[in-house]
């Protein structure tokens, strides 16, 4: 049986946002496209992570990326994508305070060891989503 897409408003897109921690950025490095996965956190709508000095920094840095995120229950064939399109920046000492002590104060917690010390924040210009689920088998129950 094939599933049916359903495409999810922003609302929903942020809410699905929340309830995970691992995602993947997309940037362009070198002229090539290099996805890598993240830990993040939310900051209302826009996505923050941290990182040490390299790839993810230097490509990110005041560019445009993206961001995406889903779940998948391979046994019933379901499951959900959200990608956000948005200017990846790193949150400094010169940003506005209010948004310095708010995404530190977040602190996303990275899984991999190292020394990470740079907070980027994604501020998105375009959340979209979607959902593939299976057709009810008997619409008339």
């Amino acid at each position: 049986m094939i599933g049916t897409i359903v495409l999810l408003d922003r609302e929903e897109c942020i809410r699905l946002l929340a309830t995970h921690c691992v995602g993947r950025i997309a940037v362009v490095d070198h002229g090539r496209p290099h996805v890598v996965p993240v830990n993040y956190t939310m900051d209302g709508d826009a996505v923050v992570f941290r990182t040490a000095v390299g790839t993810k920094l230097d490509a990110a840095s005041r560019s445009a990326v993206a961001f995406e995120v889903d779940d998948l229950d391979r046994e019933t064939r379901e499951g959900w994508s959200v990608v956000v399109h948005g200017l990846a920046q790193e949150v400094t000492p010169y940003d506005r305070p209010d948004i310095v002590r708010r995404v530190r104060s977040l602190d996303p917690v990275p899984w991999a060891t190292g020394d990470k010390p740079h907070v980027v924040r994604i501020a998105p210009h375009t959340v979209t989503g979607r959902r593939v689920r299976r057709p009810d088998p008997d619409p008339d129950r």
